[in-house]
């Protein structure tokens, strides 16, 4: 065997300081040591979640889903030329009612999914879910009417009756009908910019 490689090629001793968690906020001792026993305590208290190991703690690898929304280039420009990185947005959710929203610019399109992903952990908010009509099964839509604004978009979420499916334009479609949303049926309405 040549050097300090193990049989696999990779360093000894890498995957155990991957896998060991050390907490750095009062928040994540709380929760290493069980004394915090579940997700909805941390958003009572609307304490911040600084370390993306909480979420991983309470929301399972098998239960949390990310998908990939757009990789971008963006440039710079400097006195040497352009130089170019990639921006990442990625949503993550659990179809139980929590999703997040991550973006992440690195110079490698990799690094910048992993760092999206680790930003969309740690903005994870719970959903309300809720009924249009009579309230027979588990909550399909939203409770009622919601509307968001970021920059000059605006996107309104209206309740719908169970199996309505999504009723939008194309981008609003391909945000709301990933599989990390795939437990709603609301009504999409992006009010045109005049």
């Amino acid at each position: 065997m040549h050097g300090k490689k193990d049989q696999k090629g990779k360093k000894p001793g890498r995957q155990e300081e991957e896998k060991e968690w050390v907490p750095v906020t009062k928040l994540g001792r709380l929760v290493k040591d069980n004394k915090i026993a579940d997700l909805h305590d941390i958003y009572y208290h609307a304490l911040p979640i600084k370390e993306y190991q909480i979420v991983d703690k309470f929301l399972s690898g098998e239960t949390l889903k990310d998908e990939v929304m757009k990789i971008m280039p963006v440039q710079k420009q400097t006195a040497a030329g352009q130089r170019t990185k990639f921006k990442a947005y990625v949503v993550i959710g659990d179809r139980a009612g929590h999703v997040g929203l991550g973006t992440k610019v690195a110079k490698e399109v990799a690094t910048a999914i992993r760092g999206a992903i680790i930003d969309a952990k740690l903005n994870i908010i719970p959903v309300r879910r809720g009924y249009w009509g009579n309230r027979l099964g588990a909550p399909h839509t939203v409770p009622m009417k919601v509307t968001g604004k970021s920059g000059s978009i605006i996107c309104r979420l209206i309740p719908a009756p169970r199996g309505t499916g999504l009723i939008a334009a194309p981008p609003p479609r391909s945000f709301s009908s990933s599989p990390v949303l795939r437990t709603f049926s609301p009504t999409l309405v992006a009010p045109p910019k005049t």
